[in-house]
């Protein structure tokens, strides 16, 4: 990737053709990752790589990093977009076939041979022990340079890849990682640094010592990882590795199949995402209350101006706050959905003059008072799972009596400044369904809106009733990650 010097816009030199190229994929991708990146954003990326030396490849990453990205969570995408559109590529990466590669192999080559352009070409005669002890003394001294030496050449040796092997880069780093025994090398490091010490290490000092020693490992980890990736990219091409390695962002990930680390990026994701909302919230309460002409005052005033009205008055209402009451289902993988939506609705309680929850199995429990003056939403949110009495009889959803045990405790509570949130995917175990109550919830209430987490496909199918109980509703809205549970709150208000 070079400048050339032949034509310049503004003075200034202009990025060649297949630059332009790369990096246009390169945003095409991110879009399609879910990033969103606008045209002023793509052309202040395109100005920022022609003020950066091109050959120092952090300084590109950065630079297209800090036009490109707005928000941290966005970050890890970002990083295997470019780990895959920009990594090094040329014919040290190709994926040899194990003839080529056995042949490779047996020529005698000077220790030191192939060092300069990537490391562990002069590394293929050596033994497994050998290697190993290598690997040790470098992890041992933290040696960078050799580390990404010894990544290459054990995924040389170890990973089995072959041309055209439709096999994921997880695979191949699992086969060499195995091979590698890390943890029988983390305790010889540990022994090792223990008998260098010149006294009993203390149980401070040993634990910063396996955290150095784990932060090498992991830096080992991810060269070996990108070696894969590199010579993955080499064999499959750009596009189809991008393809491959795309995963959903953190507020587009699905709550009913979110893995355990998606569901940790879940709620990472919600804290900065309920400041944002309730700022957005407040402003748009602000800005929305100029009411109509104020005729009598506007008159009034113009006195001032001979009778001009040059100055219109207007009314300035003073709407209620509207009081919440959530209604969640939390049985199965529906209480993912609960608990992220509790999450986002307390942490956005000032927007409401009163937020009050309640959750259901079969029998239904009033759980407002474990959000009441507690700091870790979290941990509310943990009590209601494990103390809350939402079993009536076996456990299995019923939504029928869940509703009837509400409307005989609560329903003389709902108002018209009330909006009632019922959440879950509406599957009643063929039970009654007692869709009158959320007809009677609706005379009385503000608004009433069922937020349902399965895609609408599968709705009104098997044992799904959301139709019926969606004919009392205000809106019966589709929402199985958080964007769409943000693009519903911003609303509600």
């Amino acid at each position: 990737m070079t400048l050339t010097d032949q034509s310049a816009i503004n003075g200034k030199p202009q990025a060649d053709r297949p630059l332009l190229d790369l990096v246009s994929g390169f945003i095409e991708e991110l879009r399609n990752a879910g990033l969103p990146v606008s045209l002023t954003e793509n052309l202040d990326a395109m100005e920022a790589v022609t003020h950066i030396p091109l050959e120092d490849r952090e300084a590109f990453k950065y630079a297209l990093g800090a036009t490109l990205v707005k928000n941290h969570s966005h970050w890890r995408a970002f990083e295997v977009v470019f780990e895959v559109y920009f990594s090094l590529r040329g014919p040290e990466y190709e994926i040899l076939d194990g003839d080529a590669l056995e042949g490779e192999e047996d020529q005698p080559q000077m220790p030191g041979d192939g060092q300069a352009s990537g490391g562990g070409g002069g590394m293929s005669a050596l033994t497994p022990e050998q290697l190993a002890e290598m690997l040790f003394k470098a992890l041992m001294g933290g040696d960078d340079a050799m580390l990404r030496a010894l990544a290459r050449q054990a995924v040389m040796r170890f990973a089995g890849m072959e041309p055209g092997r439709p096999v994921g880069g997880t695979y191949y780093l699992y086969r060499t990682l195995r091979n590698l025994d890390l943890d029988g090398i983390l305790d010889r490091l540990m022994d090792a640094s223990r008998d260098e010490a010149p006294e009993d290490l203390s149980s401070l000092e040993e634990r910063l010592e396996r955290d150095e020693f784990n932060d090498r490992i992991d830096r080992l980890k991810q060269e070996i990882e990108a070696e894969i990736r590199r010579r993955l990219v080499a064999d499959r091409g750009v596009e189809a590795m991008a393809k491959t390695l795309r995963k959903p962002l953190p507020e587009d990930v699905d709550f009913m199949h979110a893995s355990r680390e998606e569901m940790a990026n879940l709620r990472k994701a919600i804290y900065p995402l309920t400041r944002k909302l309730a700022v957005r919230l407040a402003r748009k309460r602000r800005h929305g209350r100029k009411g109509p002409l104020d005729f009598r005052n506007t008159m009034r005033h113009s006195l001032s101006y001979g009778g001009v009205p040059a100055e219109p008055k207007f009314k300035f209402p003073r709407p209620a706050k509207p009081e919440i009451m959530v209604v969640a289902d939390i049985s199965g993988s529906v209480a993912a959905f609960a608990r992220f939506t509790l999450h986002l609705v307390y942490a956005i309680s000032g927007q409401f003059s009163k937020v009050r929850s309640f959750v259901f199995i079969d029998g239904l429990d009033e759980v407002t008072r474990f959000f009441d003056g507690v700091e870790d939403i979290g941990e509310a949110v943990h009590r209601v799972n494990t103390e809350a009495d939402v079993v009536w009889v076996d456990g299995h959803s019923d939504y029928g009596h869940a509703f009837g045990v509400f409307w005989e405790k609560y329903g003389k509570e709902v108002g018209p400044k009330t909006t009632v949130l019922i959440l879950g995917d509406a599957r009643n175990n063929y039970h009654a369904s007692q869709s009158w109550i959320v007809k009677e919830l609706k005379h009385r209430a503000r608004k009433v809106f069922w937020l349902n987490p399965e895609p609408k496909a599968y709705w009104d199918t098997g044992d799904s009733i959301v139709g019926e109980y969606g004919t009392w509703c205000e809106g019966v809205h589709e929402v199985r990650n958080l964007r769409q549970l943000e693009a519903f709150v911003e609303n509600l208000v």
